[in-house]
């Protein structure tokens, strides 16, 4: 229970860049632990199921939606026939309710004037690559906006220092060159879980920008990457499992369906 209770993901569903993370981990765990865990602790993740469909419509984001259609298929795979119901009523609540919110913003957006595309790329320069991808989603002008090249040029610097954007080259799509290289380097399956190992934490902890999000360890370490974990690792490690170097092998093609780069439209 306690390295459940560690890994924090009832407080994650509520974050909107960590709650596809967190669905995903809770699809993980049910897929590929749920029969191997004590009874109080199915209790515990079958009511974190439930949240995530709760909170769905507060996500309203495409990634939100992959992520808690994943998390479905995994309920009505491994949940007892009660409980599964229950879940199924929840989610169909839950799209209920982002569809009426859907419309609402559509409306409300319509009558809401548009930054300046100049400063919502300024704005962007801030951001993480989830949430950049994220923000894709919002509306047509900042979708526009995520595309400039200036915004993958930067994130190509800081993820690939040892790398050349073949910036020598002119009219090259930057964000078509980060995505293929940090899919290469780092793999769908390593990304989709959202943790990395921080030693200065030695802890599991959930990556920003694949640095740790305490701003304390990333000064100590020199802003350095973290060690990626898989989703099979994290479930090996709610299990109190060791894990393997071929772990990762044996998760389905579902789940690798829910990479960062569903974000994409």
């Amino acid at each position: 229970m306690k390295r459940y209770q560690n890994l924090m993901i009832g407080e994650a569903l509520s974050n909107n860049h960590l709650y596809p993370f967190a669905c995903n981990e809770l699809s993980s765990i049910l897929n590929l632990g749920y029969s191997r865990l004590p009874k109080d602790l199915k209790a515990v993740i079958f009511q974190d199921t439930l949240s995530a469909f709760r909170l769905l419509p507060e996500m309203n984001t495409a990634a939100a939606v992959s992520a808690a259609n994943l998390l479905l298929k995994s309920a009505e795979a491994k949940i007892p026939k009660q409980k599964k119901n229950l879940a199924i009523v929840e989610f169909k609540k839950a799209k209920v309710a982002l569809k009426r919110r859907s419309k609402s913003h559509e409306e409300e957006d319509t009558d809401l004037p548009s930054l300046p595309h100049d400063i919502l790329i300024h704005i962007f320069s801030f951001l993480d690559v989830s949430s950049l991808l994220s923000s894709s989603q919002v509306s047509r002008s900042w979708n526009q906006a995520t595309y400039d090249d200036s915004l993958w040029r930067s994130q190509f610097d800081l993820h690939f220092k040892h790398k050349f954007l073949a910036r020598l080259q002119s009219g090259i799509d930057s964000r078509e060159a980060f995505k293929k290289e940090y899919l290469a380097i780092y793999s769908s399956k390593m990304l989709r879980s959202g943790r990395g190992y921080c030693s200065y934490c030695d802890s599991m902890v959930w990556h920003h920008n694949l640095r740790c999000s305490s701003e304390q360890c990333r000064l100590k370490s020199g802003n350095m990457p973290l060690v990626l974990m898989s989703s099979h690792q994290v479930v090996n490690y709610v299990l109190g499992v060791v894990s393997s170097s071929d772990d990762s092998e044996t998760e389905t093609d579902d789940e690798a369906d829910t990479g960062l780069w569903v974000f994409e439209l």
